[in-house]
């Protein structure tokens, strides 16, 4: 049998239940999950995902979105409709 090493992390426990749940439901375990990211980290050689600090405006949008304020549509097409007029 291959021999193993261990990896703590800490998480928020919101964090943690929302990803264990989502991973769940896709058949996978916490150290599959583990293993495919550090996979991908030495298939990149870096973090596997675009990493940037949102401007202004982005953060702006996404405390709005957050308290629950800001445009909302109820369908796709219809923000999509609104946007052309932008």
């Amino acid at each position: 049998m291959a021999k193993t090493a261990t990896a703590h992390a800490r998480l928020t426990p919101e964090i943690k239940k929302e990803a264990e749940s989502i991973l769940k439901n896709l058949g996978i375990s916490i150290s599959s999950a583990y293993e495919m990211f550090y996979r991908q980290i030495i298939a990149h050689g870096g973090i596997p995902f675009e990493m940037r600090i949102p401007n202004q405006e982005t953060r702006q949008a996404m405390q709005e979105a957050r308290n629950g304020e800001g445009e909302k549509y109820d369908t796709v097409e219809e923000m999509f409709h609104n946007l052309e007029k932008l």
